[in-house]
């Protein structure tokens, strides 16, 4: 629609231009007849020089020998040609002109009687060489912009992405907290999809993290916090969608960075090497992302149990440290599309990713009928190994159908995941009033697995003018997964399998989905953006151990709202409504046994279903920076974290269960302050209600709790260009499912200088320095059942980055479209 406007306003003002011609010279009241004067033509086309591809819009103008006044103008079409009929006989120029390309003159174009047609042929325009003056970052911050369905942190050009990774930047988004482990919350809650340019990763949280810490922030253009989606997207994600938008790479030839960091957690050193390359030329866009990583990490953690029985009360108390190390061949990831033509284009992306863990989990526990007083110790030593690979692919059609902005998009994905997993447990019993002997129990599990995910998706979009359109679409997509855990005793010389403990699971889905979206524009103050979406899922679960199967067959509709009042031009309103699902992990509905210690396991569930999520919004913004957001959500089948407490055994069994419902109410301000010339600031505060009731240990339990969190981060520009950048945080007690969480803070702080006129960033940051970011959550109900753990937040890390064509941008354009990989 933009280019027809563009093409008409054009020819307007070239019609205008020759009137005005007219009438200026008058118009005599009666003329004398005259002989018909000879005319000729000339025609052409006009192309970059680079690309070849043709330049429309290009204005073309006709000009008398010796004159610098035009006799006639048009303008290229969507072909670069370009046409002058009844060209009277003479000499004439013709000048070419087009922003960004130097202006083109041809001289001594002769019309003549015995050649009245000229064909001018291909016409070269080359990119304007003018180099601008260096423009100096004013702003530290992202500018947020709020729009009817969605809240967008503007990241390009800002000194926020300045030397950072994505991961960085996602980070001090509104509303969002990312733990250790990579999983990310929004507004306080979990279950929050991640896009990339609107396609899914496929990726685990951890696999997620090491993606975004190996991407530049230079390459960000910005960020979409989705709280409450449209029907186009998968109406999986409890708690809505944030999507990373990449810049495009408009830089021909090849441009790229490479860097290198490693941190310290004060127990393991931990390093990461990598190099991005971007390549355009002609029809293709390419690039290529490598990442090697040595990633640690660990906790340390006390966990404290009372089980009151009807004869004696047993406390437990336990003891424990975990360590991991991760490290494997480079991850990489590339892509290309190839433009057919103007209009059309092709491309592919691929990602592989390989790595061995090995990780640790040592615990002490001791365990009585008093407190302080143990009859019982146990040293019990888990090692672990996995291999995990992850092959993504994805085929993509993009068609722009007319000039209007009509589009047809296709995806095509396939998605491989393995885990060759195994584990070695040493347990160790010593009693402790000298009544029994000690022993020993050794175990060992197995644990191969593995899902294949295939998907094929449509998507059409028609506008019926600037104000309106419509866009549908369907999608399908199939899951196969194969998980064979087997439990073994090792305390003979040969293995001993242990058939309670051990099971193959199959597990396999379909998912039917179809969608259709309207938009419009209400007189000049509303927009209403109206959609609903249907998904038929399908799904087996068999366990071939125990012979059990769980079919499901269900089919679901997802309605959405929007409306956008703009009051004025500094404040407006939106009201938002979903509907929103979460199906269960696979893991989850796998009823294998994940052995910890003799006295603690978790075991899958396969009765597990879906949550079902009703979320209403009001957002006022003013000034189109400061925002005030009122969500509430109702959950219904809420999807939590269960421990099952065997009290007469002093066993406790952590699943995942059904809460019966949950309701959540939220406000959520975002307040950006410019204390200064130099000194940016960002702040976030949260303030929710959240009530959860379930059966529970085999009573009725109700958890609720006001929550608050407040988040601020501090841009400040230091002498010498050192950005100095201050990273604080505060959440309250909480409450999710069954588990009271406690309050938690912590305070970051970064430093990052440029060298070699900004080509190389030097980083140094300090996380979490003063330990704050403990976990510390227990049970509701008469039984005890609490843990404190922390996960080694503090750390510190120097990184270091080069560019080698500052400013370079990349373009995967084709990121995965499924939502199935976030549920392996």
């Amino acid at each position: 629609m933009k280019k027809r406007t563009l093409f008409l306003l054009g020819q307007l003002c070239l019609c205008l231009y020759f009137s005005g011609r007219g009438l200026a010279q008058g118009t005599p009241a009666t003329t004398a007849p005259v002989a018909p004067q000879a005319v000729g033509k000339i025609t052409g086309t006009v192309v970059d020089s680079l690309a070849g591809k043709p330049v429309e819009y290009t204005t073309v103008s006709l000009l008398r020998k010796g004159s610098t006044t035009s006799v006639d103008g048009t303008l290229t079409n969507a072909q670069g040609n370009f046409s002058f009929a009844g060209v009277p006989l003479g000499e004439y120029s013709v000048s070419f002109s087009f922003i960004g390309y130097e202006t083109k003159v041809r001289h001594q174009i002769q019309v003549t009687a015995q050649r009245p047609e000229v064909a001018l042929g291909t016409i070269r325009l080359s990119a304007a060489t003018t180099r601008l003056k260096e423009v100096t970052v004013q702003g530290l911050r992202p500018t947020i912009t709020q729009e009817a369905d969605k809240m967008v942190v503007s990241v390009q050009g800002t000194a926020l992405a300045a030397g950072r990774t994505a991961y960085d930047v996602l980070t001090r988004a509104p509303g969002v907290f990312i733990d250790q482990e990579g999983n990310i919350q929004l507004n306080g809650r979990s279950g929050v999809t991640v896009m990339l340019d609107g396609k899914l990763t496929y990726l685990s949280a951890r696999d997620l993290r090491s993606l975004l810490e190996g991407m530049p922030a230079e390459n960000l253009k910005n960020i979409e916090i989705i709280t409450n989606p449209s029907a186009r997207f998968d109406a999986e994600g409890a708690s809505g969608i944030l999507n990373i938008n990449l810049k495009k790479n408009e830089v021909q030839g090849m441009n790229g960075s490479v860097y290198g960091g490693s941190t310290y957690n004060f127990k393991q050193v931990g390093f990461t090497l990598g190099s991005t390359f971007n390549y355009k030329s002609g029809p293709w866009n390419s690039f290529l992302n490598l990442d090697v990583a040595h990633r640690v990490g660990g906790r340390e953690a006390t966990f404290t149990r009372v089980f009151y029985g009807e004869e004696q009360t047993t406390y437990f108390d336990q003891v424990a440290t975990g360590n991991f190390e991760v490290q494997g061949p480079p991850a990489v990831r590339l892509g290309t599309d190839y433009s057919l033509n103007d209009r059309h284009s092709v491309g592919f992306m691929t990602y592989f990713n390989t790595n061995k863990l090995h990780a640790d989990f040592l615990t002490d526990t001791y365990l009585g009928n008093a407190p302080r007083e143990y009859n019982q110790y146990i040293d019990a030593n888990n090692y672990n190994a996995n291999r995990f690979t992850n092959f993504t692919s994805n085929v993509h059609y993009l068609g722009k159908l007319d000039t209007a902005g009509t589009t047809l998009s296709a995806d095509l994905d396939f998605v491989r995941i393995t885990n060759r997993g195994d584990a070695n447990f040493y347990n160790f019993y010593y009693d402790l009033t000298g009544g029994l002997p000690n022993r020993q129990d050794f175990l060992y599990t197995s644990t191969p697995n593995g899902y294949n995910i295939y998907s094929a998706k449509v998507d059409y979009t028609h506008p019926f003018s600037k104000k309106r359109k419509i866009e549908f679409g369907a999608k399908a997509s199939k899951v196969a997964s194969d998980n064979d855990s087997r439990f073994y005793f090792n305390n003979a010389e040969a293995l001993v399998l242990d058939p309670a403990r051990t099971n193959h699971f199959l597990y396999d889905e379909a998912i039917l989905a179809a969608y259709i979206n309207w938009s419009s524009k209400i007189g000049e103050r509303y927009t209403l953006q109206a959609g609903l979406r249907a998904e038929e899922t399908i799904s087996k679960g068999e366990s071939l151990t125990t012979q059990q199967v769980n079919e499901r067959n269900y089919l679901g509709f997802f309605p959405s709202l929007f409306l956008q009042q703009k009051v004025s031009e500094n404040y407006q309103v939106n009201y938002s409504y979903s509907r929103r699902l979460q199906r269960p992990n696979y893991g989850n509905l796998n009823p294998f046994i994940a052995y910890r210690d003799p006295y603690t396991y978790w075991q899958g569930n396969p009765g597990l279903r879906p949550q079902y999520t009703h979320a209403f919004g009001v957002t006022q913004t003013f000034k189109k920076e400061y925002s005030l957001v009122l969500n509430y959500q109702l959950i219904q089948d809420v999807m939590a974290e269960i421990p099952q407490l065997d009290v007469e055994k002093a066993l406790t069994i952590y699943t995942i269960g059904n809460v019966d419902d949950g309701h959540n109410l939220s406000l959520t301000a975002n307040v950006p302050v410019k204390i200064r010339k130099n000194w940016d600031s960002q702040n976030t505060m949260l303030v929710s209600y959240n009530r959860f009731t379930t059966q529970f240990n085999d009573a009725q339990a109700t958890n609720a709790q006001v929550f608050y969190s407040l988040q601020s981060t501090q841009n400040i520009l230091l002498p010498y260009k050192i950005k100095m950048e201050i990273n604080a945080s505060y959440r309250g007690p909480g409450a999710y499912g069954v588990y009271e969480v406690d309050s938690q803070w912590w305070l970051n702080i970064g430093f990052k200088k440029s060298f070699l006129e900004d080509k190389l960033d030097l980083s140094v940051n300090a996380n979490d320095l003063f330990k704050g970011q403990r976990i510390k959550v227990a049970t509701v109900g008469r039984n005890i059942n609490e843990f404190d753990q922390y996960f080694r937040a503090r750390s510190i890390g120097i990184n270091l980055r080069y560019n080698f064509s500052r400013g370079a941008k990349i373009d995967p354009k084709r990121q995965s479209s499924l939502d199935e990989l976030n549920r392996t």
